[in-house]
């Protein structure tokens, strides 16, 4: 079967999995320091890294798998095998140190996710998983995604659940009101019997909220990739899309 889509051919990187050709190369070159190319025993791969690493990036597209396979000349069954061994490949590492002056962001996001085991029916009406993401303020790179929760579940308790706030630890974070009480920087509130704020808090909100607006910001081109729009992957296959474009996502902002 002859493939349409290759990575030998540069011009089909940009709209499949949403980098540069550029950027492209250094995944793969970061894969291979990994040890991701490396020949074990056994049948080998039908296709060759860089394809490998393509197919797996249907996340831009969001394909089926009987759409997918012939694109790339394999058969259905390999296009899945593909995708579930590179997904958590290709998965963000979170960082594990920071700055004493880093400044942090988070919020959730909801992904309508198909795979009932672990989603529930959230505010935007349908089956969903909450994803805790946090970002550096400064650069506007993702940091930490936790684990996905049932999207019925408050910012609150995700933020801690997901173990999003294990990995951040000490480090000042930024959210907004949704995560009172979690110690985190949120906006001023009015007390009961307080009809207005003092122009100083309101000064203080307006700028928290145009700093917080930057983890907004990085939602939108995450949500570029479609599959975070409706995701059809069971288990924990949400969860390793949503690192893996995170990374992918990293790339694309650093150039």
């Amino acid at each position: 079967m002859a493939s349409v889509i290759t990575a030998s051919e540069p011009s089909w990187i940009t709209p499949f999995a949403g980098l540069s050709p550029r950027c492209f190369g250094k995944l793969l070159t970061a894969l291979r320091r990994d040890g991701a190319d490396v020949v074990h025993r056994g049948r080998p791969w039908s296709l060759p890294l860089e394809d490998r690493v393509l197919v797996t990036a249907y996340w831009r597209t969001n394909l089926t798998l009987r759409q997918l396979a012939p694109l790339f000349g394999v058969s259905k069954s390999t296009a899945g095998r593909v995708i579930n061994h590179f997904g958590p490949v290709l998965a963000l590492q979170p960082r594990k140190r920071f700055a004493k002056d880093t400044v942090l962001i988070v919020d959730g996001t909801l992904v309508p996710t198909r795979g009932h085991t672990i989603a529930e029916q959230s505010k935007n009406y349908r089956h969903s998983t909450n994803h805790q993401v946090v970002i550096d303020a400064d650069t506007r790179l993702i940091v930490v995604v936790g684990r996905p929760l049932a999207g019925n579940r408050n910012d609150c308790k995700a933020w801690e659940e997901s173990g999003a706030k294990a990995a951040v630890g000490r480090t000042t974070t930024i959210a907004d009101g949704g995560y009172l009480g979690t110690g985190l920087v949120i906006p001023h509130r009015r007390q009961r019997g307080q009809s207005n704020l003092p122009d100083w808090k309101e000064d203080h909100n307006k700028s928290h909220k145009q700093v917080r607006a930057r983890v907004e910001h990085v939602f939108a081109r995450m949500k570029t990739w479609k599959i975070l729009r409706d995701c059809r992957l069971k288990g924990d296959g949400v969860h390793h899309a949503m690192l893996g474009i995170a990374r992918m996502h990293n790339l694309a902002a650093a150039g």
